[in-house]
């Protein structure tokens, strides 16, 4: 509100993968939907946040087979102790292919995860991202889920419109269930 202007506007400029964010299939298919196309049932309802700290480098399929029974339609891991916020760690937790190709067959329609990807940083074969587009399972990464404790939730993880991006960055929401 400077120089008589009535209202205060920010800006900002930054890649649709900062922070929370939802990948669209087009971040790894030239040819799949955008953010802007992705339809929107898969962001929200009920999701489980399985505590994965424990887990080492990977969220393997045998981790997976013992964490995560009978699931929603979601589940969400946490890997990190606190969320880094200030600074980058390449060594993150990945999921392995083969873990969500079995979260996909126990009907698990999205996967999220506190890291900044599913695969790791300096992956060529994107092995975790192909699992998914080709389970059509939907991906939510960089998370911060320090607080709530692992449990059954509902989430609300909506991506922007973003027409022709390959990810949009959301505002994810875990709510407890009222029974």
């Amino acid at each position: 509100m400077s120089d008589g202007s009535p209202v205060n506007v920010g800006s900002f400029e930054t890649t649709v993968h900062a922070g929370a964010h939802a990948d669209a299939p087009l971040h790894y298919r030239a040819d799949g939907p955008s953010a802007a196309e992705v339809p929107l049932d898969a962001y929200v309802g009920a999701c489980r946040l399985v505590d994965a700290r424990a887990c080492g480098q990977a969220i393997t399929m045998a981790f997976v087979e013992k964490a995560v029974r009978e699931p929603p339609p979601r589940v969400l891991f946490r890997t990190y102790e606190a969320f880094p916020h200030d600074q980058w760690s390449s060594d993150y937790v990945c999921v392995e292919a083969a873990a969500i190709g079995h979260l996909a067959a126990l009907g698990v329609r999205l996967i999220g995860i506190d890291s900044p990807s599913l695969d790791p940083e300096g992956s060529k074969t994107m092995d975790a991202h192909l699992a998914v587009l080709a389970a059509d399972v939907r991906v939510l990464e960089g998370l911060v889920l320090d607080d709530p404790p692992p449990g059954d939730y509902e989430l609300i993880a909506l991506p922007l419109k973003l027409a022709g991006l390959d990810a949009s960055p959301v505002r994810a929401v875990l709510r407890e269930i009222v029974a």
